[in-house]
């Protein structure tokens, strides 16, 4: 790894784990780590012990842990840390969309997030201070529980849930959908287009029309509804015409999003992301924390190994933000946004 790929972040965990005055040495293979190391110490307020060493295509770095206080990210137009958390109820879906960041499908493995866990870690974030929470898969409506799922987190705080709308109005799920708190909890459906052809060559012939009548449904259920698109660049230009029909559906317009795809998970091109252009939005799924809802398959983009405590994943990515802070005033040069 290079601090390009993940190892800041990778550092920047492993060195919470030891007090402040002891040392963490790295071991490297790639030229390019050792002066970027000596950057990111002085940065983050570590030192630096004695030398590097040069051994055979290696070098040794001894890093100090320092007791400099991390500063909290709250400037700029991103959403603040700590404010919002993103939980991946699954992984498996109806559909296989070509793009999916979270590699989602029929096929995939659920890895359903227990009801347990979900409210534990929302009464955690409630209490450092959370304001929402962002419930996405995968489908959320193939998680056999979702309905107690969302009532567990909504009992916290407001929920926006994410959907692609078409599974959701029969047997069990249409029951789950009924009991949900109509004032807690909002929907956030996938359209990528006003007519089909667009929508349809994405996500799958005739969702296009189901995912109509999905957002017909829970309005008339008395939800909030929000919809969100998701464009490659070539077809950014059908985006006005879906503006156009969400006015006739009387969408409000603060509840539209017109996304890029992001190079991630099936997606073999697309926006570039990484840790020093994508504004953190922490994200549990039911083995581990990420630093964004679009980079759950991405090994370097991971924060924790464990969902809880939330705190400690929390307190990693201020440590980082602070250090790209220092290095670049200006601040991430992109914010890649999911809701």
């Amino acid at each position: 790894m290079d601090c390009g790929s993940g190892l800041l972040l990778l550092l920047t965990r492993t060195i919470r784990r030891i007090e402040v005055g002891q040392v963490l040495l790295v071991h490297t293979a790639e030229p390019s780590v050792p002066p970027d190391l000596l950057d990111w110490a002085r940065l983050a307020g570590h030192s630096i012990a004695g030398d590097v060493k040069v051994g055979p295509r290696s070098w040794q770095v001894s890093v100090v842990r320092g007791g400099a206080a991390v500063s909290v990210f709250t400037d700029g137009p991103e959403t603040p840390v700590g404010q919002r958390l993103w939980l991946y109820s699954n992984f498996h879906c109806n559909l296989s969309c070509g793009y999916c960041c979270a590699e989602s499908s029929p096929k995939a493995a659920p890895r359903l997030m227990e009801v347990q866990l979900a409210e534990r870690a929302t009464a955690e974030f409630t209490a450092l201070g959370g304001r929402e929470v962002m419930i996405t898969g995968g489908e959320p409506f193939l998680h056999p529980e979702i309905g107690d799922l969302v009532g567990a987190v909504a009992q916290h705080l407001p929920v926006t849930l994410l959907t692609n709308a078409m599974v959701m109005d029969r047997g069990r799920r249409r029951e789950a959908i009924e009991r949900m708190d109509r004032t807690r909890v909002s929907l956030q459906v996938s359209l990528d287009s006003a007519e089909p052809a667009l929508h349809d060559s994405q996500r799958g012939q005739g969702s296009h029309a189901k995912a109509l009548a999905g957002v017909a449904f829970a309005r008339q259920l008395g939800f909030t509804v929000k919809i969100a698109a998701t464009l490659y660049d070539d077809d950014a230009g059908t985006a006005r015409d879906l503006h156009d029909l969400l006015d006739r559906l009387d969408i409000a317009p603060e509840h539209r999003l017109v996304r890029p795809v992001a190079a991630q998970g099936f997606a073999e091109q697309g926006q570039s992301v990484g840790l020093d252009t994508l504004a953190p939005e922490p994200t549990l799924t039911a083995d581990g924390v990420w630093w964004h809802p679009v980079a759950v398959t991405d090994p370097s983009m991971r924060v924790a190994d464990d969902p809880l405590p939330l705190h400690t994943a929390l307190a990693v990515v201020r440590d980082l933000l602070a250090v790209q802070d220092a290095a670049h005033q200006e601040g991430r040069r992109h914010v890649f946004r999911c809701a």
